[in-house]
């Protein structure tokens, strides 16, 4: 060359590239194998991803703020809607009905007439239905109301148990008070829960669980499910508590988390054994923020299926 550079023997430079080449194999192989050890690499089998659990996607899921599962009719087969939870075991309540009454409806709103409307609860009368009340950023308690019945619902068949939905959204309005209970009835459920959450001023917080009262009146006779519907409130209350984190209402029943009524038609009406639950008060911010937290509203519906399967199993 030009330079006056000379090139070493032939088999000199194969074997000094033969080195090269193994050093950087040994070298390549030992990083790789370090990053998939460490945090950074993808899950190894049996490992959970960043963000998800062991069983699935997080309890909450991508459910947005209306409280509808993307993508799904509400009757559990996505994120968000039960089916990733850990629940009680499977087939428990096989041969048992549970009916759900999801508290108002959402196009009550555009049937102010209808509801309106007096209708008998054998010791008064009331009206029909109401719209329900709302957080302070308008998320409805009728929203709230159809998710969480939806996501108990999953869990609740999940089990084993046949679940009869007063309403599900599909409903031009109500229905009045007297046919939720007589749904419940005809349905000969072996435990009905109507859900609500409240509409209280802002510091009052916290759930309760009402119970019927001794009513013998016109159509109304709840002598014969007072005993078991305390039962099953009482065991709402303290699954509820224990699957949400929520206090007992600081407003209502004393710190018990229980109420007693006399003026609801649902329960009035009822001659299968049955209770209200208000999960919070959606106009107190921080019962609000945990009212529209899918998460949360998953944790609910985990604490309602619970609650109704000690009942039903014990």
């Amino acid at each position: 060359m030009s330079n006056g550079s000379t090139f070493p023997p032939p088999r000199r430079l194969r074997g000094t590239l033969l080195l090269v080449l193994v050093a950087v194999v040994v070298l390549g192989l030992g990083g790789w194998l370090f990053w998939r050890s460490s945090d950074g690499g993808p899950p190894r089998a049996g490992q959970p991803a960043p963000g998800r659990s062991a069983e699935g996607e997080a309890a909450g899921g991508t459910a947005g703020h209306d409280g509808s599962p993307d993508g799904t009719d509400g009757r559990g087969h996505a994120p968000g809607d039960g089916s990733g939870t850990a629940g009680p075991p499977r087939g428990g309540l096989k041969g048992r009905t549970v009916l759900i009454d999801p508290g108002h409806n959402p196009h009550n709103r555009d049937h102010g007439r209808e509801i309106a409307r007096l209708v008998d609860i054998g010791n008064e009368r009331k009206e029909c239905d109401t719209t329900g009340t709302a957080t302070d950023d308008d998320y409805p308690e009728a929203s709230f109301t159809l998710d969480v019945a939806r996501r108990a619902r999953t869990l609740l068949e999940r089990q084993g148990a046949k679940v009869v939905f007063t309403q599900d959204g599909d409903r031009p309005y109500g229905p009045c008070v007297d046919e939720r209970a007589a749904i419940g009835n005809k349905a000969h459920a072996d435990a009905a829960l109507s859900l609500h959450a409240d509409g209280s001023g802002a510091g009052n917080r916290g759930f309760h669980v009402i119970l019927p009262a001794r009513v013998r009146a016109g159509s109304a006779d709840t002598s014969g499910i007072v005993k078991p519907s305390r039962r099953l409130g009482e065991g709402l209350a303290r699954r509820f508590e224990a699957a949400t984190g929520s206090d007992p209402s600081n407003y209502i029943g004393g710190g018990t988390g229980l109420d007693v009524r006399s003026d609801l038609g649902g329960l009035n009406l009822s001659t299968v054994p049955k209770v209200f639950i208000e999960c919070g008060n959606m106009r107190d911010p921080k019962d609000a923020a945990q009212l529209t937290d899918p998460k949360w509203r998953q944790k609910a519906a985990l604490g309602i299926t619970e609650g109704i399967t000690d009942f039903l199993t014990h």
